[in-house]
């Protein structure tokens, strides 16, 4: 990731999954990351279902992102980290992975000097090769713990829903940068509390509650097409979407 942080007193806040790219990354990886280990098509879709159950049953969001990174447990983290490059550059070879409108307001903060973050219950195998690829200042995903360099298959905290608006007010109040001259772009009810940490709350898509509270609250909205050839994402430095359970991350 870039290590400049932006010089214009203000701040740009993203989701990413579906905000900025047009597939749930913790998924489209897990898959990926199953096929180099080896492992047949069946143990995707059977660890997929285990958290379609949870999701179903009730479960909060954040206790299922906690269960995706139990599937790790024992998986060296410095595999993770080198396969999730390899998983970036299939994604990017086949086109469609960035969704243009977003993506080139993240190049407009960049040229504009402001610091440009990235929120996301994903983790640093998918964040990082997509944040230095777009040029952002700093990705903040969920952090699984790691022991001799192994995944222990417990996390830190989530980074979904509230917590996403807590990070971005704390990063806002260490910068001393005023809300309300920054932004935040989410496409999915649990981004509600990180939209109205700013003054420039994003709609990023048609999520119906999102569309209901923008509409009432006058915020601006931006559609979530894709672009073939990332024409968007391109401009910033230089297979098929899976099946997701129906929690945001």
């Amino acid at each position: 990731m870039s290590a400049g942080q932006g010089n214009s007193g203000r701040a740009a806040f993203f989701d990413v999954d579906e905000t900025l790219i047009g597939l749930k990354s913790m998924f489209d990886f897990l898959e990926f990351y199953l096929e180099q280990q080896g492992e047949p098509a069946s143990t995707y879709r059977r660890l997929t279902a285990e958290l379609n159950r949870m999701a179903a049953s009730g479960s909060p969001r954040q206790e299922v992102n906690r269960h995706y990174y139990r599937f790790y447990t024992g998986h060296s983290a410095q595999r993770l980290a080198r396969l999730g490059l390899d998983w970036f550059d299939r994604r990017l070879t086949a086109g469609g992975l960035f969704i243009t409108e977003p993506t080139a307001r993240l190049a407009g903060h960049l040229r504009r000097g402001d610091l440009v973050m990235l929120l996301s219950g994903s983790f640093a195998a998918c964040l990082d090769p997509i944040a230095d690829h777009l040029g952002a200042h700093w990705a903040l995903g969920t952090r699984p713990r790691i022991r001799r360099g192994d995944l222990t298959g417990e996390v830190l905290t989530p980074i979904i829903g509230p917590t996403k608006g807590r990070a971005a007010r704390v990063t806002m109040a260490l910068g001393g940068l005023d809300p309300a001259v920054c932004a935040a772009y989410g496409d999915h009810s649990s981004d509600l509390d990180l939209l109205r940490s700013v003054g420039q709350p994003v709609v990023v898509g048609g999520d119906p509650v999102l569309t209901e509270y923008a509409a009432r609250m006058r915020w601006e909205r931006i559609p979530a097409d894709r672009s073939a050839m990332d024409a968007a994402a391109a401009a910033v430095h230089r297979g098929p979407t899976n099946p997701v359970v129906s929690w945001e991350a």
